[in-house]
């Protein structure tokens, strides 16, 4: 083990979780509103910038309802994986904190946030997957395949020795609470259907004190990982980190097929995503807070560690 010291006390709490978080406070129904027709004539399923093929002219000459259409399939596939990742993949991160899987003494203030923490990632599932069962009736959307994302991440685990294994749950956990934050940040800022923008506002509450636990923990764990321990968590943040990104190929296929697009005009409409510069591009813009955390950790002090993560293009040399 080795000895660190923080430059500002971390709290290790989710402050005032019994009159903030949402499965505490709030009373919304997540139900469709009685006008969602009228609504979808100016408002969206999903934000289009988080659709940036939407903007190819291909989808943009076959007209408002083919839009609609796919930005529906992306809400529902979204709210899947976002179902998952919190069941299987940050809940699992929590557990092991809370039952000391990570061979560190765990303070007890960080062991209750990260049982309420748990119990809000549960209440995030429900309400995803409550909006996501209605609007794919609504849709017929039946082939609900499961995410890349999530198979990359649970496939990884696999090939991980069950020493490590803890260790890679709380990485993956870190990663995407500190992610998810920018992007339910960006979501909320679009004009979107009211029931979608009120549950992705008081999930965004939520991760954002989510982001700050996982920040002060991973803080806290690095100061104390020996030194062989740093480098296996350096080599699979890289690894965890890159796959976040990546794009689904397979999905984005078979949602462009529901909307009558063959095989050659869906490769073209998904090209630019496809660009080697594009996963760089989209894992910068989405690892701020991420990176900001590892900083303060002192994670880059590390020569190291600096060049892996240089050398992968994640961050400039």
């Amino acid at each position: 083990m080795t000895g660190s010291t923080f430059t500002q006390t971390p709290c290790y709490t989710l402050g005032d979780w019994d009159n903030k978080a949402a499965v505490r406070v709030r009373k919304d129904d997540y139900r469709l509103p009685e006008d969602l027709e009228q609504q979808l004539r100016v408002k969206d399923w999903f934000p289009p910038a988080f659709v940036p093929y939407i903007e190819h002219p291909l989808i943009k000459a076959a007209g408002r309802s083919i839009v609609q259409r796919l930005e529906a399939n992306h809400l529902v596939y979204f709210l899947d994986y976002t179902t998952l990742l919190e069941h299987r993949v940050v809940n699992r991160s929590v557990e092991t904190i809370v039952h000391g899987e990570l061979d560190v003494t765990i303070p007890n203030m960080m062991k209750t946030a990260a049982l309420q923490l748990y119990t809000d990632e549960g209440y995030h599932a429900l309400f995803s997957n409550e909006v996501a069962e209605q609007v794919a009736a609504m849709y017929g959307i039946g082939d609900r395949q499961t995410p890349r994302r999530i198979e990359r991440l649970l496939g990884m685990i696999d090939t991980i020795h069950s020493t490590h294994r803890p260790l890679a749950w709380f990485l993956m956990g870190f990663v995407s609470e500190t992610i998810i934050a920018k992007e339910l940040l960006a979501i909320t800022r679009e004009s979107l259907v009211s029931t979608v923008y009120r549950m992705l506002r008081n999930h965004l509450e939520d991760e954002a004190r989510h982001s700050r636990y996982f920040s002060e923990v991973f803080q806290f764990l690095w100061a104390v990982l020996a030194s062989p321990q740093r480098d296996q968590a350096a080599r699979m943040l890289l690894e965890i980190i890159g796959l976040y990104f990546e794009p689904d190929v397979s999905w984005l296929m078979s949602s462009l097929a529901s909307v009558g697009f063959d095989e050659q005009s869906s490769r073209l409409i998904i090209a630019d995503l496809l660009q080697p510069d594009a996963h760089i591009q989209r894992l910068r813009s989405g690892t701020v807070s991420t990176f900001a955390a590892m900083k303060k950790a002192r994670f880059f002090d590390n020569e190291h560690n600096r060049q892996l993560f240089s050398q992968a293009g994640f961050i400039d040399g």
